[in-house]
């Protein structure tokens, strides 16, 4: 590979192959006691990196460096199996059951009960219901060998004596999830967890469109599972992902990250405005009234269950292997991510003869694609001061191509992510697109770290303004406190109070900067000061264009209040939650008006949120800014569900559990519309329960501790007189 190409050509099967022969040889002569002290650390810290996977969803190495561990493991316990340990990463799956933190939704920590003493919890309980699979949920093996792929067909035939026919499909890069249909109704939806139980997130599955809580009509089973994959489609992520840095917060590193911190939100109101997606394709279930795997997703599909139209029955290994190389290049045009192909043995009668191993079924495995990799030269970081005054370091590279595209940039997220890198200027680093879309260093070759080679120094000092930075103890970024005098943050404040989705007025980014730089803009209610005399002298401007800007400024004072809400720009204060807050409050002297403590206790608002909006409306120049854009005829004043049609819930506070005739978020609206609280949690304040199917299980232990009455949606009914 010559260094002045920029292009690591890097062939990733020939790499395990030579790391399995290498492995072999160290092997022959490792020693028992080197041996176990090599699988004690492996096996640790495979644990490790499957926590950070399934739980955290912030995985610090990528796929490729986790299968190379693995394979080493399993090496050294082929070569002593007396010293396979009981809980060996080897014999298990990795459990996405919730123990710690595992995503920070506008700043608010999603948690679960056992692990309470973690800061700024709201809630106790919640933890979502453990349910025991009916069948073990396990993992496939993988290679990313095509010649392992062939052996793998090759041996199945040869020792049943004749050529197979195999079901491909699709191998979609997302969360796990096993369905249970009884009667045709939706009954249970449970994640892989550690395999043999898992975590019920029925509320939130039935916030995604394509899974139906009732089946069409046909001949499905009275009882059966249906397993697949939850998924976010690329454009769903590209907009969560846009919005999180908006309000300042880390953006995930891929779809599947996101799928899964999604799925896990408490409240099924966000998760519905992520854009989950989900396709299945595997059916288990007592005396299935199949032949094949095929004939079931079929029937599945006739059902009206999502699943690919992808899926080809192949017969042979050579027609299998036609199908991953189509795949290995079409893959890139798909709206999701995609890692690879899943080959099944297609007869169900085969499938029970071949059985499982301790972890994987030996009628199934995974082959998976090569993500595209670059090696090239940092040049520089440079670090951009956004909105919210986060502080991002971005990682200037020598161009090189990658994917069809020249990469120049790469964002380096924070100073932690910059640490774990151990990364330098001039470095040699791996460049690898997520998804084939956004561009991430990988890794450092620090084989070829030159000598002069300089550890960077994160700054402490705001690079636009000079405010010393600040580092708020329970995140990863660094901010720039200056919010009202640091260029950069007012022009960002600028350009977002404009943008379509707040108040849609006709000025991007060279408008807003060169309205800032001609002193006629420094606080957001100057926009509406300004006048046809004053733009008309600026370089660009005519009478047309004078005229289209001052009718957008005209036009945005009928936004609704959840977008001037959402326009303000307040910390950790997304498109979701202003939504959400508008339907909640009647107008901006209520939200003002609130404490900390009232608005931690709404649904999905947790104590950071809470505390940013009590610390944005504790500051008189925000709240005099208010008044001016108030006074210029913007709306602040909402006409949503929180408008009272009765005092019959007045004082209750009521928690909303379970899955009932309508959504969730209609209940709660009928609750603050007969002048009660809707709340996320069961505490002493707590006035009622009202539980629909499949309540949560700690909510209603909880409520039965304390003494608080349980009411169904027909007592809620009776109750406001409906």
């Amino acid at each position: 590979m010559s260094p002045k190409s920029g292009v690591a050509k890097l062939e990733k099967n020939r790499i395990i192959e030579y790391i399995c022969k290498l492995v072999s040889i160290i092997m022959a002569k490792i020693t028992k006691s080197a041996a176990k002290e090599r699988i004690e650390a492996l096996s640790e810290e495979l644990r490790r990196h499957n926590y950070n996977y399934y739980v955290l969803n912030a995985p610090v190495i990528t796929d490729f460096e986790f299968d190379l561990k693995m394979q080493e493991l399993q090496a050294l316990e082929a070569l002593y199996p007396d010293l396979v340990l009981p809980d060996s990463p080897t014999q298990s799956v990795g459990s996405d059951i919730e123990d710690k933190p595992v995503e920070k939704v506008n700043g608010q920590t999603e948690t679960n009960k056992s692990f309470l003493s973690y800061s700024k919890i709201k809630d106790e309980n919640r933890g979502f219901e453990q349910i025991p699979h009916k069948y073990p949920m396990l993992s496939l093996g993988n290679t990313y060998s095509r010649e392992d792929m062939l052996a793998f067909c090759n041996k199945i035939e040869a020792e049943n004596g004749e050529m197979l026919e195999y079901s491909c499909e699709l191998k979609f890069d997302g969360v796990a999830i096993c369905l249970t249909y009884i009667n045709g109704e939706l009954k249970r939806a449970v994640t892989r967890g550690d395999g043999v139980k898992g975590d019920n997130v029925i509320d939130n599955v039935l916030t995604i469109k394509s899974i139906p809580l009732h089946l069409k009509p046909g001949d499905w089973p009275r009882e059966f599972e249906i397993r697949g994959e939850i998924f976010m489609p690329w454009s769903a992520f590209e907009t969560l992902n846009k919005e999180k840095e908006e309000i300042g917060e880390q953006p995930f590193a891929n779809p599947r990250n996101a799928a899964s911190g999604s799925l896990k939100l408490q409240s099924s109101a966000q998760v519905a405005g992520r854009g989950l997606d989900c396709v299945l394709y595997h059916m288990l279930g007592e005396d299935l009234p199949f032949t094949t795997h095929s004939e079931a997703i079929a029937a599945a599909a006739r059902w009206g269950l999502p699943t690919s139209e992808f899926s080809q029955v192949r017969r042979g290994a050579a027609d299998v292997m036609d199908y991953i190389e189509h795949w290995d290049s079409r893959r890139k045009t798909l709206p999701y991510a995609t890692d690879g192909v899943v080959i099944k043995v297609n007869s169900l009668a085969l499938q029970k003869r071949l059985g499982f191993t301790a972890k994987s079924p030996r009628w199934a495995t995974a082959y998976k694609f090569k993500p595209e990799q670059a090696l090239t030269r940092l040049l520089s970081i440079s670090y951009q001061v956004g909105r919210t005054g986060a502080v991002t370091p971005v990682a200037n590279l020598e161009p090189v191509p990658l994917s069809g595209t020249i990469v120049k940039r790469a964002s380096l997220h924070n100073k932690d992510q910059m640490d774990l890198l151990d990364i330098h200027i001039g470095d040699w680093v791996y460049v690898e697109k997520g998804g084939e879309i956004i561009p991430k260093i990988t890794g450092v070759e620090k084989a070829k770290r030159p000598d002069d080679a300089a550890r960077p120094d994160f700054p402490t000092l705001c690079p636009d303004c000079g405010t010393p930075l600040v580092r708020d103890p329970e995140e990863a970024r660094h901010y720039c406190p200056n919010r009202t005098g640091c260029p950069t943050q007012t022009k960002s404040a600028f350009v977002h109070f404009a943008s379509r989705d707040a108040m849609d007025i006709l000025a991007g980014d060279a408008t807003i900067d060169q309205l800032y730089d001609n002193n006629l803009i420094r606080r957001l209610s100057d926009l509406y000061r300004l006048t046809k005399e004053q733009l008309m002298p600026l370089e660009g401007w005519q009478e047309r264009s004078c005229d289209n800007f001052l009718a957008s400024l005209e036009k945005s004072k009928s936004v609704p209040f959840e977008r001037v809400l959402y326009a303000l720009g307040i910390r950790h204060i997304g498109k979701t939650t202003a939504k959400l807050l508008a339907k909640h409050f009647p107008d901006i002297d209520a939200l003002a008006a609130a404490g900390e403590e009232q608005l931690a206790q709404i649904d999905a608002i947790g104590s950071i949120v809470a505390a940013s909006i009590s610390a944005y409306f504790a500051d008189p120049e925000n709240r005099r800014l208010i008044d001016e854009l108030r006074g210029f005829g913007l709306k602040f004043t909402g006409s949503g569900a929180s408008q009272k049609v009765s005092n019959l819930l007045e004082g209750k506070s009521i928690v909303v559990s379970g899955v009932f005739s309508i959504p969730r978020e209609d209940l709660k609206a009928m609750i603050e519309a007969n002048g009660g609280t809707a709340t996320g949690s069961v505490s002493g304040k707590t006035s009622y329960l009202l539980a629909g199917d499949k309540p949560g299980d700690a909510k209603m232990k909880k409520a039965a501790a304390l003494g608080i009455e349980v009411i169904d949606e027909q007592q809620f009914y009776n109750m406001i007189g409906r």
